[in-house]
């Protein structure tokens, strides 16, 4: 992500408790900490995310309960090591995803995030490659956008931020066509900005 400017906090794997420690350490508390396994995609589900953690035993400690809760939910699964992250402030969640269909090509797909994206299914979709109007308007027709243009004298989020984010996909999986799906979820959106909380991503064999 770093290449194509997708902004996302500051991380790094762990397959120890102590070495989650040194990376939270590193990085600076508060940190998140969220496993990383193919077998499971939906981590909070799975018992697989612990936020708000702020000493280094609170980190071993989690560590240990996020591997025998993903292992109790999802026995058998393979786990590459947990992740640890920068914790990022509060604010609206979106969705940005993208996949490539037999008969369109690749599709780009906007809508509430976070926790909520399956049970609202408050989305628009494009056929990519999107321009700034698409881009724009993918934004403005959803439901969600009352809430990320500021309601009850809350400020606007950075809807050129969330554009801009819209058009780096679509350029990423046009020019890209090995990806067969692109899921950046939750993101984060911000008076100024925005930030990439959790990406999954398939390539065609």
């Amino acid at each position: 992500m770093k290449q194509h400017h997708i902004p996302y906090p500051e991380y790094g794997l762990a397959r120890s408790s102590e070495e989650a420690v040194k990376i939270a350490a590193s990085i600076g508390y508060p940190v998140v900490l969220k496993i990383v396994s193919p077998e499971v995609p939906h981590k909070s589900d799975a018992g697989g995310v612990i936020t708000g953690l702020k000493t280094d035993s609170q980190v071993r400690q989690a560590f240990d309960l996020i591997l025998n809760g993903v292992l109790a939910a999802v026995p058998g699964a393979s786990i590459e090591g947990v992740l640890v992250c920068r914790q990022v402030p509060e604010g609206p969640e979106i969705i940005v995803g993208a996949l490539e269909d037999e008969i369109f090509g690749p599709v780009i797909m906007f809508g509430l995030g976070g926790t909520f994206a399956e049970v609202f299914q408050d989305v628009s979709f494009r056929i990519a490659p999107l321009t700034p109007f698409d881009a724009a308007e993918m934004i403005r027709e959803t439901k969600g956008y009352s809430l990320l243009r500021g309601i009850r004298g809350k400020p606007s989020c950075d809807l050129k931020s969330l554009e801009q984010l819209l058009l780096t996909v679509s350029r990423l999986v046009t020019e890209d066509r090995g990806i067969g799906e692109l899921d950046l979820n939750p993101v984060r959106v911000y008076r100024e900005g925005l930030m990439v909380l959790d990406v999954r991503m398939s390539m065609f064999v």
